[in-house]
């Protein structure tokens, strides 16, 4: 028997006191994150921004989350897209994701560092790995929008093997990392 899904509010409650903006970046500033770049094309042309909150949610069907700030130019444009690109990125990729988290920069102004899929959507190239996506759900979440989306396409350019290291960028307490061999702990 299959059960249904149980009724949500419309609105979330308010809980009450919650903790201050300043606490709670504090909180996870000491909470790392894998770096992404989200990518897509609107009626003004290609959008770029970086993000550290990419996370798998299924792997069937295959699916996806992240958050957009409404802070970013890129955010309107990635918000109406039905289709984006994430990109997954490793430390061979930091000058990408700097490139992403840089206010006012030109992230397509290197015409051989990018190109437009087949599909219209603008993919930097060699990157660790990227997913073309659809854009299946957006939840609006105080000054960001959540989207959830389901991957399309993928291209895996530098793989690795179950255990292996590789040289996985992270962003934590304001600063890029790489974690490999030398963080490994067991």
């Amino acid at each position: 028997m299959t059960s249904l899904p149980q009724e949500r509010p419309e609105h979330t409650p308010t809980i009450g006191t919650s903790v201050t903006a300043d606490d709670f970046k504090r909180a996870f500033r000491g909470h790392p994150g894998g770096v992404a770049v989200i990518t897509a094309y609107g009626e003004h042309g290609p959008v770029a921004l970086t993000a550290s909150s990419v996370s798998s949610v299924s792997a069937d069907p295959p699916l996806l989350i992240f958050s957009v700030s409404s802070l970013s130019s890129a955010t309107p444009t990635i918000v109406a897209a039905s289709t984006i690109v994430v990109h997954l990125l490793d430390a061979e990729d930091i000058v990408l994701a700097r490139a992403g988290a840089t206010s006012g920069l030109d992230r397509f102004a290197d015409t051989s560092t990018w190109s437009r899929l087949a599909t219209g959507e603008p993919v930097y190239h060699g990157v660790r790995a990227w997913l073309r996506c659809a854009v299946v759900s957006r939840m609006d979440a105080g000054g960001s929008t959540v989207i959830a989306a389901q991957a399309l396409q993928v291209d895996v350019e530098r793989d690795l093997e179950p255990g292996e290291p590789g040289s996985a960028l992270v962003y934590h307490n304001r600063t890029w990392h790489r974690l490999g061999e030398h963080s490994r702990l067991d």
